[in-house]
């Protein structure tokens, strides 16, 4: 949009001071644009495109225009700096000296996404995809495939542009290669699909986290959802951020009611279906699946906690998002040992039958502490390390129990392990957390995929701005 030379202003007339104003922008002979009133000047900017393109913060703005380019800006009403710029004395006689003017409609909170959608070269470099009048935008999400079976948020230019806003990262920087399909994922795209899971802004650089994670090659993306097992990635979020986006590390911790929690993990699981390619049926095989395969995600408690943060442990200090390949939760319940070595032997017993109790080293689990039992390890000064050395001790287990055909199960290991000791997990196979609410003597496992080179490992990744 080319400005006539000479002086422009732009102003709104629900804003006393341009009212005040307007006998000296006659006098002065100016092109006006006015914001809210296309009949008060002859300039019309109810579209607000001539402000947007200025960066009109305050009304009145008065500018002078050479050559078409902005020279000289007044922004609200000073005597001085008016007659200044227009080389006109006297101005405005019997106004007072300065009248500070109001804010331009064009920042205004309620319109600066359109607005920016509108005119700003966002550069959203997502395909358009163009509705009927007559056609349901969410049914429209529903049929075309883009949703996990529950409504998603339309992700409109304006919705998306303002989740960028939750980032510093460039849109068009590539976060990840989403597996299946091995398709390059911008931050554009995990916005576009943040939005549909009903995130907020805030919560963007979690998922970015989360998906950077879920797409490292030890985390084995693919091979989880081609396999026909449960699982499918579990978030475990650490450091201030938690707090400072309001999710959820206590009561509940791994169930519904936090917009948080909820939205991040469905988030990562879309952009993986819509991005990735991973959709159920197709290349997702999974047997029967499980709740969490629609969002698993959740903040480790760890103000109180026994366990230095999860993310720490595991060098990665701070903000941060463990990924864990987890197929659904199995309770934990023990309401009377006071003693950390009691509570280990329940846990050590629970954990054995992770998959099958007699499958060893086959899968991974994650062993989530609630406050109450973490109170027993807390007091007894177990940290994390000791826990886990515990639990090693108690979950090397005798082969010739888990040999085939042993306890009338053919299921087992070969016979030819039989006369040794075998663990139940790998190095490193078993990850521990502590969350939930401060009642209630219960625990919780996450149980794991297989682990190793043919299966999936514990990802950590530091979040970023």
């Amino acid at each position: 949009m080319r400005l006539p030379d000479g002086l422009v202003a732009v102003v709104k007339h629900d804003c006393p001071t341009c009212v005040l104003v307007e006998p000296v922008l006659r006098q002065l002979g100016a092109a006006v644009w006015c914001q809210d009133d296309a009949g008060w000047f002859d300039g019309d900017d109810t579209e607000l495109e001539l402000s947007y393109r200025l960066g009109v913060e305050t009304v009145p703005t008065l500018l002078r225009v050479e050559g078409g380019a902005e020279t000289a800006r007044v922004v609200g009403w000073s005597r001085e700096q008016w007659a200044e710029l227009t080389g006109v004395p006297d101005l405005g006689e019997g106004l007072p000296e300065h009248r500070p003017g109001c804010g331009s409609l064009s920042v205004d909170p309620f319109r600066i996404d359109a607005l920016e959608a509108r005119y700003g070269g966002s550069g959203l470099a997502s395909r358009r995809v163009e509705l009927a009048d007559l056609e349901d935008e969410h049914e429209a999400l529903f049929d075309r495939g883009w949703t996990d079976g529950l409504p998603v948020v339309p992700p409109t230019p304006e919705r998306v542009l303002r989740m960028l806003r939750g980032t510093t990262r460039d849109p068009g920087e590539v976060v990840a290669v989403v597996p299946p399909d091995l398709v390059e994922c911008t931050v554009e795209k995990v916005a576009v699909n943040a939005v549909m899971a009903g995130c907020l802004p805030e919560h963007l650089p979690v998922v970015l986290a989360a998906l950077e994670a879920a797409s490292a090659e030890e985390f084995a993306l693919h091979g989880l959802l081609a396999t026909t097992y449960f699982s499918g990635p579990v978030v475990v979020v650490n450091g201030p951020v938690a707090e400072r986006i309001g999710m959820n590390g206590g009561v509940n911790a791994l169930g519904q009611g936090n917009r948080a929690n909820a939205t991040i993990g469905r988030a990562l699981q879309l952009v993986v279906r819509n991005v990735g390619g991973g959709r159920p049926g197709e290349v997702d095989r999974a047997t029967l699946g499980n709740p969490g395969k629609f969002t698993f995600c959740f903040a480790e408690r760890e103000q109180d906690s026994p366990f230095a943060p999860l993310a720490a442990d595991r060098g990665v200090p701070g903000n941060a998002v463990t990924v864990f390949a987890g197929s659904g939760v199995q309770p934990v319940v023990d309401q009377l040992s006071r003693e950390p070595g009691s509570l280990a032997r329940t846990f050590a017993a629970c954990l054995r039958v992770n998959a099958h109790p007699k499958l060893p080293m086959g899968f991974d689990a994650m062993l989530v502490v609630s406050p109450e039992h973490g109170r027993v390890f807390r007091e007894a000064g177990w940290d994390r390390a000791r826990l886990l050395a515990e639990l090693d001790d108690l979950l090397t287990l005798p082969a010739d129990e888990l040999v085939r055909g042993a306890g009338g199960m053919a299921e087992g290991v070969p016979a030819a392990l039989a006369g040794s000791e075998l663990p139940k997990f790998r190095p490193g196979g078993l990850l521990v957390a502590h969350a939930g609410g401060d009642a209630g003597l219960f625990s919780a496992i996450v149980g794991g995929w297989v682990s190793g080179k043919t299966g999936s490992a514990p990802v950590t990744r530091e979040v970023h701005a």
